[in-house]
């Protein structure tokens, strides 16, 4: 099985083979084709010479004899062609053997080539419109190539041959380099996913990319080892918190029923009435449990209905109103006047989300603190923010205040509940398509933020939620 820096290693070789040995091929096919055209036209010059210098040799003199043209032997040798006159009647005058020029030493790689076979060619010799003659040029080639002509051929074909040699390695090297850049984050990648398998999430692809693609799946991947850590952590601390939780009221029963079966302590009303409230302490955080199943599963029920906000949150702050004042607690409820405050939900769930967070904000909220309770709208949307000025939250806590059992603070381990309250909240305002924010700072406060869909400005969609939830 290869690697992908080897696959493309090999597929980039193959295809810059393949182009450069195409590329030489059809280049040295051009110069060629072009080069024999050049000599071709260079040969019917030739031809054409001769041909006029026979017509002015027989204008000069007349008629032909053994020395007529004689002088174009010793040119045609050295061009490696042959010559042949002929009279008006196509009798034989003077002519060149073709064996003469046949085994000359730089002529044979060219006969080699071409077979050795002789060609010749006719032309009329005319003078004054009259046929006086005819010259027979003949050659082992199509195209005669000199000494020099052949090394210059051969020179060129060369040429392309070290260039394409030079071309292929850069190239090559090139496209080594290119395949690292390809493959390196790739591999990195592959190798974190393989970590990620086996529950190793404390890695980060730190090799950048400047192919789009790959730096979206660079940074893909870093989330979600970022998130499997995050849930991986959240499991950790679900198990340990459950644990507590469970064990405390279980271990104080067992504790003081032993000391009473030992006659350590009396059995009282007092002593069996704080058991009980262990015992009812501990089928709370069942029932709570229960109830976050029932969430999660999606199989509670929902009685949606158009309600007035304003009129449910006047009902609840006259509830807390009492509680707030035993513990000196300054408690307000201020609502922007002449608004529509109609929302589409349940009014017991959503109670039980404000009885939450008020219940949170007393239980953290020391003596001669502020509660406030804001409602105002922003269109489309209605507004309710709960801010008190009690212990706060730790910023390392804050991703963390909606998961199940989360108590961060010591001072909040030492305050009793189940730690599932703001889930329970978040996922009955997730049913209602209803957000939630907190802002908080250890000492100061903290304040929650719950955004609703208004009824009037969204008619269309509170009747599908009506219609999935009633």
């Amino acid at each position: 099985m290869h690697t992908i820096r080897k696959r493309l290693n090999i597929l980039f070789a193959v295809c810059s083979i393949t182009a450069v040995g195409l590329t030489m091929m059809f280049v040295n096919i051009t110069i060629n084709n072009k080069f024999n055209e050049y000599m071709l036209k260079i040969q019917d010059k030739r031809d054409e010479r001769i041909v006029n210098y026979f017509q002015e040799l027989y204008k000069r003199e007349g008629k032909w004899d053994k020395d007529s043209g004689i002088e174009l032997i010793h040119e045609a040798y050295m061009g490696n062609y042959c010559l042949t006159l002929l009279d008006a009647n196509k009798e034989f005058v003077w002519g060149m053997n073709p064996g003469d020029i046949r085994y000359k030493t730089h002529f044979n790689n060219m006969l080699e080539e071409e077979g050795g076979v002789y060609r010749s060619k006719r032309f009329e010799i005319i003078v004054d419109n009259n046929i006086v003659g005819y010259i027979d040029i003949g050659q082992y080639s199509p195209i005669l190539l000199s000494e020099e002509d052949v090394n210059f051929k051969l020179s060129i074909n060369k040429s392309i041959i070290i260039s394409g040699i030079v071309t292929l390695m850069i190239i090559i090297s090139i496209s080594l380099y290119f395949s690292n850049q390809f493959s390196a984050p790739i591999r990195e990648i592959c190798s974190i996913s393989v970590d990620l398998s086996k529950g190793n999430f404390n890695i980060k692809s730190s090799i950048k990319s400047n192919i789009k693609e790959l730096e979206d799946l660079r940074r893909s991947t870093n989330i979600l080892a970022e998130k499997l850590k995050y849930q991986d952590m959240l499991r950790k601390r679900l198990i340990s918190d459950i644990s507590h939780e469970i064990r405390t009221p279980l271990n104080v029963l067992q504790n003081n029923l032993e000391a009473m079966l030992d006659g350590i302590i009396p059995i009282t009303t007092e002593r069996l009435g704080h058991l009980n409230e262990e015992v009812v302490r501990f089928g709370k955080l069942l029932n709570h449990l229960e109830i976050l199943k029932q969430f999660e599963s999606e199989s509670i029920k929902f009685n949606f209905e158009i309600l007035s906000l304003d009129e449910l949150i006047k009902s609840i702050y006259n509830d807390f109103r009492m509680e707030a004042e035993n513990n000196d607690i300054t408690f307000e409820c201020i609502i922007q006047p002449n608004k529509d405050y109609k929302i589409a939900g349940d009014r017991d769930k959503l109670k039980q989300v404000f009885i939450n967070l008020l219940s949170n904000a007393l239980k953290f909220t020391g003596r001669n603190g502020k509660i406030l309770i804001y409602l105002y709208r922003e269109n489309p949307y209605v507004i309710i923010e709960i801010k008190d000025n009690g212990i706060g939250i730790k910023k390392e806590d804050l991703p963390f205040v909606f998961e199940r059992f989360y108590r961060g603070d010591k001072s909040r381990h030492q305050t009793p509940g189940s730690g599932i309250g703001l889930t329970i909240v978040k996922n009955i305002l997730d049913f209602h398509s209803a957000n939630i924010d907190v802002e908080s700072q250890e000492g100061l406060g903290t304040t929650f933020k719950l955004k609703f869909i208004g009824v009037k400005n969204n008619d269309k969609i509170i009747k599908e939620i009506y219609k999935e939830f009633s």
